[in-house]
């Protein structure tokens, strides 16, 4: 220091200043020189484009000295080991991570494309149009999202018999009843329930019930009364009242299944008109010149007559019928009794025959229509009745 002091009076200040000044001069000119030596580029990172001025000899190193680090899946649309030339163009994206859920089976990618639509054209990713995403295809894509994709299928819905092939995405019964508008009524019946998951082998099965009342008229057969008249002569009749039949309204809820009748139920009965008996006289006079002769006969016609008669058959629940037999048999409680109705003129009440085809039985009832030459035969159903038809038969009075 004490030596600088005694040179610095020797040195002029001219001379120091012009020293300082050129070694700012070099300075200066090095780093001019260091500036102008930059190789200039454009780099367009995720879409935002700068120029850079650089000494960088390699993409790799360029990207380095921004700040970037690349990834394999990231975009850039040069090899890492390009040397960098002067007005050059670099574009680097980076990658964004995306889960693609389809029908809950999960895959993850790696994208650099802007949008939903792009990312599955890129993967091979197809979707009809019955298929249901979350994301609209035109929405950007960011990073960590997750895109959830219901594949659409076809099931068979079999609505009242009405089969149809419906597209879904899944999801519950009821669900799939929402989608396609399709709605059950109160009664309805549905298989599998609406709480159940709609599987692509499951069809969906809707019955259709329905009840409705349905009113039937019906006419009530009219009884004969028969009137023993002794001024008639003994075998002659006499119709004092032709009868009427009378009208009866039941009332039946109908139960429907899909169209189809499954179940009638009585529910009310309005007799609109009573029915009128019609009245037969029936001859007892019998003149004093026959009273010997039906003396001397009535012991043998009592037993052992033989009669060839038209016979028909007939149930308790016919319509019309009360079940209730004229001399007060109830046929309702004694189904398989063996009754027959008769015209009391040619088969007196009470009487016990034999009937071809039919066994013994009692006469124990009458009918508007067995007049004369016929008898009506009692069977327990009205199938039996109806099998038994209309026939002759060889009937013999037993007592």
């Amino acid at each position: 220091m004490r030596v600088f002091s005694k040179l610095l009076p020797k040195l002029t200040w001219k001379q120091l200043l012009s020293g300082v000044g050129m070694i700012a001069l070099i300075a200066f000119s090095g780093l001019m020189v260091f500036e102008t030596t930059k190789t200039e580029v454009t780099l367009t990172e995720n879409g935002e484009k700068q120029s850079i001025k650089t000494h960088a000899d390699t993409v790799e190193e360029l990207l380095a000295e921004s700040g970037i680090t690349y990834e394999k899946h990231d975009a850039i649309n040069h090899q890492l080991n390009t040397p960098v030339k002067n007005g050059m163009n670099i574009t680097y994206d980076e990658a964004n991570e995306v889960t693609v859920k389809v029908d809950g089976d999960e895959k993850h990618y790696y994208t650099t494309t802007d949008t939903v639509g792009e990312l599955l054209k890129d993967e091979g990713i197809q979707l009809t149009k019955h298929d249901n995403m979350s994301l609209d295809k035109d929405a950007s894509v960011e990073d960590g999202m997750t895109i959830a994709i219901d594949k659409a299928f076809q099931v068979t819905v079999n609505d009242g018999g009405d089969k149809e092939r419906v597209w879904t995405n899944g999801g519950t019964v009821e669900q799939l009843l929402n989608e396609h508008e399709i709605e059950l009524n109160k009664l309805d019946k549905i298989k599998p329930a609406k709480d159940k998951k709609v599987k692509k082998d499951t069809p969906v099965t809707i019955t259709r019930i329905k009840k409705v009342t349905e009113e039937v008229k019906a006419p009530i057969d009219y009884q004969v009364e028969k009137r023993e008249d002794n001024s008639l002569a003994k075998g002659k009749r006499n119709v004092i009242a032709k009868g009427k039949k009378g009208l009866v309204v039941k009332e039946y809820e109908v139960t429907k299944e899909n169209g189809k009748e499954i179940n009638r139920e009585l529910i009310d009965k309005t007799v609109k008109r009573k029915s009128e008996s019609r009245i037969v006289a029936i001859g007892t006079k019998v003149s004093a010149q026959n009273l010997t002769t039906l003396s001397d006969k009535s012991s043998s016609d009592k037993s052992g007559k033989v009669m060839y008669m038209n016979a028909t058959a007939y149930s308790s629940n016919c319509s019309g019928c009360s079940g209730i037999t004229a001399t007060g048999i109830n046929l309702n409680k004694n189904p398989n009794k063996k009754i027959v109705s008769v015209d009391t003129s040619v088969i007196p009440l009470g009487t016990k025959v034999w009937i071809e085809g039919y066994g013994t039985a009692i006469a124990a009832d009458t009918g508007s229509n067995i007049v004369g030459n016929r008898i009506d035969l009692h069977f327990p159903s009205r199938s039996s009745a109806l099998n038994f038809g209309r026939k002759t038969v060889k009937v013999k009075v037993l007592d």
